[in-house]
């Protein structure tokens, strides 16, 4: 096949990358709309009433005392992982109440409620809330992971970019490595015709 045949069949085959290469990355490069869905969600703290004395434990790696409308938690890293204990007797503290969950999604959601409005319903450690984002407590490291329909677009727009079309990975990585290919021989061939002219 001659170069400027190959060339053109080549770039054809390119155009729907290419149309998605160059409109997810104009998203990424004005990123609307990111700074809600990818906003950092932590539970309100408040000052402590009276902050106990904690002189950590050797085995512990690190570790964070604070009070949230729940009271106050110690949250240790140890080489097994995060743990929450209670201040007063460094045992693990007791897994909460829903009630308790709802009241740490509330209070949390007050840092922007037209984002996260109410909790509409709770399963076990995540909300869905009446604006329609998932939020999802670790008790254990008292964190919490928030997901909207804005992030799931965004995600969907990285990977367009990123040629994962079918979500299965194996086929998505042949996917990509063939795209690459071919963007480098369409170089080398369009190199060769402007050469030749």
């Amino acid at each position: 096949m001659r170069t400027r045949t190959l060339h053109k069949v080549i770039g054809i085959i390119l155009l729907l990358p290419f149309l998605g290469w160059a409109a997810t990355g104009f998203v990424f490069f004005l990123k609307p709309g990111y700074a809600g869905a990818y906003e950092i969600l932590t539970p309100k703290t408040y000052p402590l009433k009276e902050a106990a004395a904690i002189s950590p434990d050797p085995g512990w790696l690190e570790y964070r005392y604070f009070r949230t409308v729940l009271g106050e938690h110690l949250i240790a890293r140890t080489e097994k992982g995060w743990i929450q204990l209670n201040p007063n007797d460094r045992q693990p503290r007791s897994a909460p109440t829903r009630a308790e969950i709802e009241l740490l999604f509330e209070d949390a959601f007050t840092a922007n409620p037209a984002r996260y409005g109410e909790v509409s319903e709770i399963s076990e450690y995540t909300a869905r809330t009446s604006t329609g984002v998932e939020v999802t407590l670790d008790w254990n490291r008292l964190t919490l992971q928030q997901r909207g329909k804005d992030t799931d677009r965004i995600d969907l727009l990285y990977r367009i970019h990123y040629l994962q079309w079918t979500g299965v990975k194996s086929v998505d990585r042949v996917l990509g490595f063939v795209g690459l290919t071919l963007v480098i021989v369409l170089t080398v061939l369009g190199a060769r015709l402007a050469i030749r002219r």
